[in-house]
This record gives structure tokens, C-alpha cells and sequence, in this order.
């Protein structure tokens, strides 16, 4: 990093999750985490990262003063980790003395934009799921009911790929907040998000051809095991994952749509193809 950079400083704040998303970036190949919070993340411009619960190392009232120093400086980039509880009075998760559910709020509203990863605080993902007794709710719509306006930009995954996340950030530096033409109708960024993954799959010529998989492990197109792949938008296809080496798919897995609203409820069971109304719904919306 260099004295001439612009940094940026990210609050990284996690409520009810897995830690997966984070332990997904810091197993990015490029950048590597340390250049990605050492180094410019483009020409001029780096990331400053002030709060971060799973690297830091300092706790309890130390971190909380550097949270807030950071927040009345304004400016910053508010990174979200995790679905919101809101039953009980967001008392299932609290962050210092406050409730994560009210902590996101009162860091939002002075923050330059809310940045979503994962599905679970993109859109309530695994924590929302049935029977959800925490009442765990997405970030967008915590912020709707509470009524605020900072722009948000989700990047779903479970958990999403490094480069799904770094892209992201490094299109937000580069061009600014994303308009609306920007994302597409569930806030995600469709220079990253806008291909179906039935669209790229290898497979695709095996489900035009009819040649399906009746196993785990067959070849030929998975929809009838289950996969969601012509329901979902993501770069799995394209990008892969551990540096390009493998995807679900190319494993012999089917898609389980991680990447999109109703993951994992929706979705599920896992291992059955979507019913006939089940499809048309995913269809109308995806087209």
C-alpha cells in the first residue's frame, strides 16, 4: 500500500452465520487475503479494514471503541455476515450491548453502502429456513422495515466464491455505488451474477439431447437428481472454485441454488427435480 492511496475502511459485521463466508475469503488464491487488506485492491485505492470479530485481535470494549471511531468518521463500507434474528427482540444475537438487529441499522445509516455476503444476510438463507425460531430475516429487509434508504448490494453464496465478494468491492471502488441498471431484480451485481448456470453448463448439451443421470455419478444432465441449475444465476460455470479446479457440477453434484431468495427451503428436498409449479414460478421470475 502506498502513502498516496485512498483507503477505504470496511466494517465487517457478523450476525447469525457460520463463519463460512469468511473462511471462504481468506481462502481466496487471488488476492490472497493479505494483499487484498495490505495492498491496493485497484491502482490508488485499498481497503482499510477496521472491524472484523473473526481477525482481530483485540475484544471487548477495544474493538467496540475502534467499531464506533470508525462509524463517526463515516465513509465506510459496511460488510454484512449473516441473517438478522429478529424474534425475542434481536436478543438471540447481540454485538457489545446492542442487538446485531439494531446494530445493523445504526451502522447503515452512516454507512456509503451495505455490502451483503453470503446468502444468509443477502437473503435470510439457512437461519431463515424452517421452522426459523429466531425469525431471522435478510439484511435488505431489516433495513425496509426499519426505514433505511443506504444503497445495498448482495453477493449470495453458500458461501460465494472469493472473487464473487473482491469483484464486487473493486467494481463499487472503481465505478461507485451501483445504480438500479446495475443489479438485477434480487441486488445482485449482474456483471457477476448474470448468467444462468444451466445457460454455461458443460452438461447442457446432455439436457437438450435428453441424456439424463439417474445416479449420483452418471453421466449426463442432472435435473432429474435434483439440480437447480436452470433455476439459478451464478459464475460457478465460468469461475469454478479453488482456483478453477472444480464446481458442484463438474463433481458430479447437482446445484442446490445457494445463490438464490428461498435457499435453502425453496430449494429443497435437495435430491428431487422441481414439480411442474415449482418450475414455472422459478422460470417466470429468472426470465
Amino acid at each position: 500500500m502506498t502513502n498516496k492511496s485512498k483507503v477505504h475502511p470496511v466494517i465487517w459485521l457478523q450476525g447469525a452465520a457460520c463463519t463460512g463466508c469468511a473462511i471462504s475469503l481468506m481462502n481466496s488464491p487471488y488476492p490472497k487475503l493479505k494483499n487484498l487488506l495490505l495492498d491496493e485492491l485497484v491502482p490508488g485505492e485499498s481497503l482499510g479494514l477496521k472491524f472484523m470479530a473473526t481477525l482481530m485481535g483485540g475484544t471487548g470494549e477495544l474493538a467496540l471503541e475502534v467499531l464506533e471511531r470508525t462509524k463517526s468518521e463515516k465513509k465506510f463500507v459496511l460488510v454484512v455476515d449473516g441473517a438478522v434474528p429478529t424474534g425475542e427482540e434481536g436478543r438471540f444475537c447481540t454485538v457489545g450491548k446492542e442487538t446485531f438487529a439494531d446494530q445493523v441499522v445504526r451502522l447503515a445509516q452512516s454507512a456509503l453502502v451495505v455490502v451483503n455476503i453470503g446468502t444468509c444476510s443477502s437473503y435470510g438463507g439457512i437461519p431463515s429456513g424452517h421452522p426459523n425460531l429466531t425469525n431471522c430475516i435478510s439484511v435488505s429487509d431489516q433495513l425496509e422495515q426499519r426505514g433505511i434508504s443506504t444503497p445495498t448490494v448482495n453477493v449470495p453464496g453458500c458461501p460465494p466464491e472469493p472473487s464473487w465478494f473482491v469483484d464486487t468491492l473493486a467494481r463499487i471502488i472503481i465505478s461507485g455505488i451501483p445504480s438500479g441498471e446495475d443489479l438485477d431484480d434480487v441486488g445482485r451485481l449482474k456483471e457477476v451474477y448474470g448468467t444462468l448456470i444451466h445457460d454455461s453448463c458443460p452438461r447442457r448439451g446432455d439436457f437438450t439431447t435428453g441424456k439424463y443421470a439417474r445416479n449420483i455419478g452418471d453421466e449426463g444432465c442432472l435435473v432429474e437428481l435434483g439440480c437447480k441449475g436452470p433455476y439459478t444465476n451464478s459464475p460457478c460455470p465460468d469461475r469454478g472454485w479453488h482456483e478453477g479446479l472444480n464446481w458442484p457440477i463438474k463433481n458430479n453434484h447437482p446445484c442446490m441454488g445457494c445463490t438464490e431468495p428461498g435457499f435453502p427451503d425453496l430449494m429443497s428436498p435437495f435430491y428431487e427435480k422441481f414439480g411442474m409449479e415449482e418450475s414455472e414460478e422459478m422460470y417466470r421470475r429468472l426470465k
